[in-house]
């Protein structure tokens, strides 16, 4: 249903950094990449996630209540994001564990204080 979600960075070089390995622990790659735009997918018409300088100029923040959610294969994974995300200078919003029936998350901040996650349902 989502298309692609697009954040905004005031250090492109060094949220690029994060991204790349924060990605590739769910299977995220480079697909698209302009001087001011970079786009990571997983697999041909699956969800996207993208990051870039702002049109405007104008410098990047952070939208309050807004938060992208990583879909992860199995409860490891989302430890494994989270502590890779952790690992890359991020900062802990919730520790990985239940959420409800069903629904395991762990929550951060990345180097720009976007808040994400990893969740599995299952």
């Amino acid at each position: 249903m989502v298309g692609y979600v697009t954040l905004g960075t005031n250090d492109f070089e060094r949220a690029a950094a994060f991204y790349d390995a924060l990605l590739a622990e769910v299977g995220g790659k480079r697909v698209m990449q302009l001087e001011s735009f970079i786009v990571w997918a997983s697999a041909p018409g699956a969800g996207m996630f993208a990051l870039a300088k702002p049109f405007d100029k104008k410098p990047a923040t952070v939208g309050n209540g807004v938060m992208v959610a990583f879909a992860a294969t199995s409860k490891e994974q989302v430890d494994q994001v989270y502590a890779k995300a952790i690992a890359l200078g991020a900062t802990d919003e919730g520790k990985p564990g239940p959420r409800g029936d069903g629904f395991y998350a762990g929550y951060f901040r990345d180097l720009d204080g976007n808040k994400l996650n990893a969740f599995f349902v299952g």
